[in-house]
Parts: structure tokens; sequence; C-alpha cells
């Protein structure tokens, strides 16, 4: 092959050496290819970051108002409490919730119930309850063996609320249900009367 066919060859393998290096040397679109890979990586973190802080500290809060509805209601006098007495109650137990509160989150569903320990069985049974969903009288509850002391009376609230992530790509779109319970002893009297007397005496502990 003369030197004359050469010189196309020879010029065009020169061009495609100098744009391959031109091509490595160019460095001017690797931030932003980077940024475009790590953005939704850094996206994704911080809302996953935000959304589990925040069930966090809604479950923590339906731990407070758990305890914050037994102990209320242990503190009841001897005479009982009345439908008013509980209304309180669980409006200060709902207080504890702000600002994790409706219309953006939703309500907190709550019951308090008094359980008498049958000295036979060790059973706790259910003397009365009020709530968003009382339990029947007579009702068998499962507690921690520990507080199954016989013929003794246990306050016992159950709170529950279905925390919605605000943005459901990092957590059950659905929601997450956050539940806790609590148990207090009666203390101004063996145990809580409801509905409370009006008569002046105080009747007796249910044992049904």
């Amino acid at each position: 092959m003369n030197s004359a066919a050469m010189k196309p060859l020879l010029k065009t393998w020169l061009r495609a050496r100098r744009c391959a290096r031109d091509m490595l040397e160019d460095r001017s679109a690797v931030a932003g290819t980077e940024f475009a890979v790590i953005v939704p990586i850094m996206l994704l973190l911080f809302f996953g970051t935000v959304e589990f802080s925040s069930a966090v500290a809604v479950d923590r809060k339906v731990t407070l108002i758990a305890r914050t509805l037994s102990d209320l209601t242990s503190q009841s006098p001897p005479a009982g409490v009345f439908d008013t007495d509980l209304t309180n109650y669980f409006a200060a137990a709902n207080g504890v919730m702000t600002p994790y509160t409706p219309p953006i989150y939703p309500a907190v569903n709550a019951t308090i119930s008094e359980l008498w320990i049958d000295p036979n069985s060790l059973q706790a049974r259910v003397q009365w309850s009020r709530g968003n969903a009382p339990r029947a009288t007579s009702t068998i509850v499962t507690i921690p063996p520990n507080l199954a002391v016989p013929g003794t009376y246990l306050i016992y609230s159950e709170v529950n609320v279905r925390y919605t992530p605000t943005v459901g790509y990092v957590m059950a779109p659905a929601g997450v249900n956050l539940s806790d319970v609590s148990y207090t002893r009666p203390r101004q009297a063996a145990c809580v009367i409801y509905p409370a007397s009006t008569s002046g005496t105080t009747p007796p502990c249910p044992t049904l």
C-alpha cells in the first residue's frame, strides 16, 4: 500500500485518538452524574429519619397516655368516679398527645377498666370498663403473673393509635399500629367504684 493511501487512514486514526483522549480528560459532567446518583439515596435517608423519629415520639406519648389514665383513675376518692370524671381523665390524657393530634394525625383510642383478681383462679376479671372499646363485665384479661394478688384490684388502661407516615415510601404506607397498657393499684380505697355513689355511703367493691 502506497503512502498516498495511508494518509487518510492515519488522519482518521489520529482524530479518533484525539477524541478519545479529550473524552477521558473532560470531567465537567462528573459532579452532575454523582449528584444524580446520590440525591435519591440522601432523600430516602432524610425522610426515613424524619418518619422514624416521629413514630418513636408518638409511641412514647402512647405510653405516657396509658400511664396517665391509670394513674388518674387510681387516685379517685373512695366514693368512686362519675362519667364526667372519666371524661376529664380522657381529655387530660389526650392533651399529652400534643402536637400529634387530629386532623393531621389519627385520634387516640383509649379504654379504662377495673380488674378484680379472683382468689380461686387468680384470673383478672373486668368489673367495669369505659372508653373507645369497653370490655364486657366479667371478661378475663391476661395480666403479668406478679400482679395476680388474690382479692385485689387493678386499674387497667389500654391505648392505641395508628401512626400513618407522611411519606409512605420509607415506612408502611398503610401505617403502623402503636399501643401500650398500664396497671395501677387503687390508692384511696381497695377499689374504684363506678358509677360513684351519691347516697353518702360507699358501696362494697364488686366481685363479678
